[in-house]
């Protein structure tokens, strides 16, 4: 869903969240999430590398973005399309590679 379109107080479903569409919604509830509420207090490179462990495959990048404004948006941040994540998580990986 385009994100300025998002109002976190009505969300029931995980395809009502910004940048979640049916694949992404398939793959949180792969992970036991069920609903845009169950993203609180997660941490998004866990939610990432969870699911490269469940669907034996690793997935491309731009979808721990895609986890990293969700689980930011449900924690009170504002809707921002996936991409405004990148330079956040190329800093947090290459720091944590260091």
């Amino acid at each position: 869903m385009n994100p300025s379109k998002v109002d976190r107080n009505k969300l029931e479903r995980l395809e009502q969240l910004p940048n979640i569409g049916k694949a992404c919604a398939a793959d949180l509830r792969q992970l036991g999430i069920e609903t845009p509420q169950g993203l609180i207090g997660r941490n998004a490179c866990d939610l990432y590398e969870e699911l490269c462990i469940v669907t034996g495959v690793r997935h491309d990048p731009c979808m721990l973005d895609t986890f990293m404004s969700i689980v930011s948006f449900m924690e009170g941040g504002p809707a921002l399309p996936w991409w405004s994540f990148t330079e956040q998580r190329k800093r947090m990986l290459k720091a944590a590679a260091a």
